[in-house]
């Protein structure tokens, strides 16, 4: 695949991802946010493969910087999802006297 292709696929992939998710209704948000870790893990399997087959020095280097990016995404992914469940918790306590 031409360079360019690559380039022009991943514009375009990023425009759309962020028109798609500027359009979602805030309450919507949580749930969006659970599914996508569930992708941030494929994500993180595939740089590993990726990872794995790589030949070269250049290769592993970008191969290790993009596992540890996606598992730094996907860890971050689960920890604003906790954050963004614990705001729909009640605050009154339990057994109050």
């Amino acid at each position: 695949m031409d360079g360019f292709v690559a380039l022009y696929i991943f514009m375009l992939a990023a425009f759309t991802g962020y028109e798609i998710i500027g359009r979602v209704p805030v309450i919507l948000h949580t749930p969006l946010m659970s599914g996508s870790n569930f992708v941030h893990g494929i994500v993180l399997v595939g740089a590993m493969v990726v990872l794995g087959h790589a030949d070269t020095t250049l290769e592993k280097v970008i191969g290790f910087i993009a596992v540890l990016m996606g598992a730094g995404n996907a860890a971050g992914g689960y920890v604003v999802t906790e954050r963004m469940l614990e705001m729909f918790k009640s605050s009154k306590k339990e057994g109050g006297a």
